[in-house]
């Protein structure tokens, strides 16, 4: 039996008496809780399941989901999905020769997060791409973060001249 009064469980889950917690895993491998990592890492998941299941805009994920994602996550969904035609002529624009829709799903909503935070953020343009070139590294084919890095040092240039 679990305790609902437990304070380490949400009270959105709605436990009951009956209800039973096994275990309670961090499945995303990075320290600390509430990360802007962990925010990225949680953003890219949902983007992608978003693409995958063809939902549109991206943001209405969010509507689906038992409980409210971190706000940085929620920041990033909304935020690409808001942007979505910019990012992608944005994204467009640098990548010739690979077009959007032949890019892996994964590269595809990295580059997205990463351009709308390169494009409507503060967020140090070395910050955008050192995570987004993590992120690759660690969900995406092995050449994949090499691609990312060009294409968002691109991207920070154009739509952050000045910077």
């Amino acid at each position: 039996m679990t305790d609902p009064d437990d304070p380490f469980l949400p009270a959105e889950l709605n436990l009951g008496e009956d209800d039973v917690v096994e275990t309670v895993e961090k499945i995303s491998g990075h320290d600390g809780v509430g990360t802007r990592r962990e925010g990225r890492e949680r953003a890219l998941a949902l983007l992608f399941e978003a693409e995958q299941r063809g939902i549109q805009p991206p943001a209405q994920i969010l509507a689906e989901l038992p409980l409210e994602p971190e706000p940085f996550a929620r920041t990033l969904v909304e935020g690409v999905s808001e942007h979505l035609e910019e990012i992608d002529a944005v994204i467009s624009r640098r990548s010739v020769a690979w077009p959007l829709e032949r890019m892996p799903a994964i590269d595809r909503c990295l580059l997205r997060m990463g351009t709308f935070e390169l494009a409507y953020s503060d967020v140090p343009i070395g910050v955008c791409i050192s995570e987004g070139v993590e992120l690759a590294k660690r969900y995406s084919t092995d050449e994949s973060h090499k691609f990312l890095n060009g294409m968002l040092a691109a991207i920070g240039r154009e739509v952050r001249p000045m910077a």
